[in-house]
């Protein structure tokens, strides 16, 4: 895989999801994004995955990641490791942006995913739940 010189980004309302790996680079067994979340602002619903971990590293700002019930305020170098399985869900309680470097390990769920959400997300009206689901039990999310 060549060096890339920018990040790929995906927009999701006001989030921005900036890859630097995704499920297209190498053998696709992980996948890598700056997850960039606005103040107040709480994203996903609760889920876990199937099939793949994720690693959460504080990059600035403070990113609340719940992990099996317990709260975690990530800062600047915290980590949080989610073994798959585990129900969890990131929001930004705080006044300023939040962003964490995430790796997903296997890469099985990648820019697609994001990328087929946000079209979801995109259409008139207000969002078809039952669509937001079949895409994300398809990628391998299960909503707890």
């Amino acid at each position: 895989m060549e060096a890339q010189t920018a990040p790929r980004t995906v927009r999701i309302g006001a989030l921005e999801l900036h890859f630097h790996v995704d499920e297209t680079d190498g053998a696709g067994d992980v996948v890598m994004f700056d997850f960039v979340v606005p103040p107040n602002a709480r994203v996903p619903a609760p889920h876990y995955h199937e099939a793949c971990d994720e690693i959460v590293y504080g990059l600035d700002g403070i990113m609340t990641t719940t992990r099996a019930g317990v709260v975690h305020e990530v800062r600047k170098g915290d980590v949080v490791f989610i073994p798959r399985g585990i129900v969890h869900h990131h929001t930004n309680l705080h006044d300023e942006i939040a962003r964490a470097l995430i790796v997903i390990a296997p890469g099985t769920i990648g820019r697609r995913y994001f990328e087929e959400m946000a079209e979801a997300i995109s259409q008139p009206g207000p969002p078809d739940m039952a669509r937001l689901k079949e895409i994300m039990l398809r990628h391998g999310l299960v909503p707890a």
